[in-house]
């Protein structure tokens, strides 16, 4: 399948959609996931075109995971997590819903559970606070 260059994440990129970025560089983008499975879920996402891990190139994969490294340390840190989960879905039968390669990065704590996927849109500044912490942490 053909990557659809106007795919949500894609639409971030060019700056046509909001999102609370906690990252940056020249590679990569860290952002807040709009509908968090737990305090901190945010999402890493190449800058190029790539519609999963099956497609994409090794440098795309490889600064994916640099990045997923740094801002899942900073995470940790930031909502005092005892481990972290990284999820990454490729095409429909995989649970792919957006088609652009993007891994989710969840701070996790003993005992309790993940939200269910997609069940709803947390508000602007609970996403703003959470991007803040990791910003500080990413920084201390």
């Amino acid at each position: 399948m053909a990557y659809d260059s106007n795919n949500i994440f894609a639409k971030i990129l060019r700056g046509e959609l909001p999102a609370q970025k906690v990252y940056e560089d020249a590679d990569t983008l860290a952002f807040m996931d709009i509908m968090p499975r737990c305090e901190g879920h945010m999402l890493v996402i190449p800058k190029t075109p790539a519609r999963n891990v099956l497609d994409a190139s090794p440098a795309q994969l490889a600064a994916c995971m640099k990045t997923v490294q740094k801002v899942a340390a900073a995470a940790m840190k930031a909502f005092g997590a005892a481990g972290i989960t990284v999820q990454q879905f490729n095409e429909p039968a995989g649970g792919q819903v957006v088609f652009h390669l993007h891994f989710h990065v969840l701070p996790r704590s003993e005992g309790v559970s993940l939200g269910p996927p997609a069940s709803k849109v947390e508000k602007p500044d609970v996403l703003a606070a959470s991007a803040e912490k990791i910003k500080k942490a990413l920084t201390a």
